[in-house]
Parts: structure tokens; sequence; C-alpha cells
């Protein structure tokens, strides 16, 4: 028995063991008892994660997947599938730390990435595979032209590791793109609590219109009297850094 790959849930499974154990390895699997697989297919990331000293839970929406999992890895029992990740509410599931791991479809990448920022108090860390695009996009840097919204959303809360690319030919069926891991470490931003929806806000607003200075790009938001002069509203918001941000978003709210 076999899977076949469904286009219509961007399906893609890596054929490579050897990757498939490093991408595994890159987890530390400290300080969290559970592990939760993102679109596991036929289990080549699975298969190492049963090896490790945690439990494994799988977010799977296809159902040829599950029986596959069910009938080849005998550990995965009902309690251990959670259905779709999007709609699943972390807190709910689990009542202490999980980290999350997946080939990541690569259709709701982004929405993931914004899922793990949601549930930002129990998940300490990530290692996924994403379309290389998006997968250099979490991990830019200020001044550089993959430096945007879902950069600086994702490291306000996270260190962001680019860990290596995958090629298309180590997939059934190889995917049009190249692929690259990341790996997310919970890495606590001071100042940033409590203010997280102004944050989003300005951060989208001034990426929204990312060649114009944020003095006309936050206009939208009603910049407040007592920041109108400051001197980030000069640049624009490629220049500005995820503590610029965080910065600037804290004087907003005070003011």
């Amino acid at each position: 028995m076999s899977v076949k790959a469904k286009k219509h849930l961007g399906q893609h499974f890596l054929t490579d063991e050897n990757i498939a154990a490093k991408i595994v390895d890159s987890l530390s699997f400290e300080n969290y008892s559970q592990v939760l697989e993102v679109g596991p297919g036929m289990g080549v990331l699975t298969k190492y994660l049963l090896d490790k000293d945690t439990e494994t839970f799988v977010a799977e929406i296809d159902t040829e997947s599950i029986d596959y999992l069910k009938q080849h890895y005998p550990k995965m029992q009902d309690g251990h599938f959670v259905g779709d990740f999007l709609k699943a509410d972390i807190a709910v599931m689990f009542s202490g730390q999980v980290a999350v791991i997946g080939n990541f479809p690569y259709n709701i990448s982004s929405q993931i990435l914004f899922k793990i920022i949601d549930f930002y108090d129990q998940i300490p860390e990530m290692v996924g595979m994403f379309q290389k695009e998006v997968a250099e996009r979490t991990a830019a840097v200020p001044r550089t032209k993959d430096y945007g919204i879902l950069s600086v959303l994702v490291q306000a809360l996270y260190d962001v590791t680019y860990l290596f690319t995958v090629h298309e030919n180590v997939f059934n069926p190889p995917p049009k793109v190249k692929s690259g891991v990341i790996k997310l470490t919970r890495n606590p931003k001071e100042g940033l609590a409590g203010n997280e929806v102004l944050f989003k806000k300005i951060v989208k607003a001034g990426f929204g219109q990312r060649r114009k200075k944020l003095s006309n790009s936050l206009k939208a938001i009603e910049i407040p009297e007592a920041v109108q002069n400051h001197p980030f509203l000069d640049k624009r918001a490629e220049e500005l850094s995820v503590q610029d941000f965080i910065a600037f978003t804290n004087e907003w709210k005070n003011a």
C-alpha cells in the first residue's frame, strides 16, 4: 500500500531518508515531551520521530495517509491524530509545551507560520520544510528584498535559522521549486507583551506600501500626535529592524 500524492493538498512526499533524519535531528528535544508533525504523508519523518524519547502526534487531513500510518506505525493510536492543523486548538489538545515539525504543504505554508505565532506560548521550537522562497522570507534581514511582514512577525517572537536547501529531485512528485528547511527557536522579545495587535497593524501597514516612507504608509491607522515627528517615520519599513518595530510600537502605544 502507498499513498497517492494529491495536488489539491499540496502533497510532495520526501523520498530521501538522510534528509528526513537530518530534519528530525534538527529539533533539540529539550524541555518538551511532545512533538506535533504537520502533514506526515507516508511517515518519512514520523518513523524517525517515533525513535525519539517524545510522544509524537500528527496533523493530517488525508484519510489515505492516516490509514497508511496506522497500518505501518502501530505506535500511532487514534489519539495521536489531531486533524487539520490550521483548525486545531493547541491549548486544548496539549497541556504543556509541544514542538512542531513537518514537510509542510506549500499552499498553506504562511498560514502555518502564523498559526505557530498564535500559539507562541506553547510552541518553543519548530523545524520545517517550506518552499525556498517562503523559508528565505521568514529568515530575511532588513534592507533586503525578502524582508517583509512575514519576516518581522515571526522574528518578533522566534530566532530564525535557515538550515539547508532541498532540491526538487528528492520528492515524489517533484515540486517545481526548491525547498528550504528552517528552524524557529522561541526567543522572547522584551516589551511587546500586550501590544501585539498594534504591532501587527503597524508592520502590515508599513510593508503594505513598502516603497513609501512610514509617514505615508501609516496614515491609514492614524499616527498619534506624540510620535508624528519620530525619526522612524522618515524611513521605509524595510529599513527598520524587528527591534525597531517593537520599540516604535511601544512609543506609539504609550503616546
